[in-house]
């Protein structure tokens, strides 16, 4: 039976970024030079507050009104998530209503 490998964490952290399909390769093309731990990328679907969308569909039709949108997740050491923020703000923003959001949250550090 292989032995399971024990990791020693470093404080970290994982950021979610939900951003416009159209925009996924500029912001992986903004972190690539990082030293990020981890990454994945993953097509979701939502709605949020993107009234001028939603207030043209009925109630009916709100249940199916998603838009497409892009899930960036990343596990970056403490003292990068504000560089790692600022990327993703960067290359995400465009001034627009539905622009994405992004979330912080701890990595519980795994013991020996």
């Amino acid at each position: 039976m292989p032995a399971l490998i024990s990791i020693k964490t470093k404080l970290m952290k994982q950021i979610v970024a939900i951003v416009k399909p159209f925009l996924a390769e500029r912001v992986l093309e903004a972190l690539a030079t990082l030293p990020i731990e981890a990454l994945s990328l993953h097509e979701v679907r939502g709605y949020g507050r993107q009234k001028s969308y939603l207030d043209a569909t009925t109630e009916q039709d709100q249940s199916l009104a998603f838009l497409p949108k892009v899930e960036v997740e990343c596990w970056v050491e403490d003292n990068l998530v504000e560089l790692v923020i600022e990327r993703l703000m960067t290359a995400a923003r465009t001034g627009r209503m539905g622009d994405g959001k992004v979330f912080v949250l701890p990595v519980p550090a795994i013991n020996e």
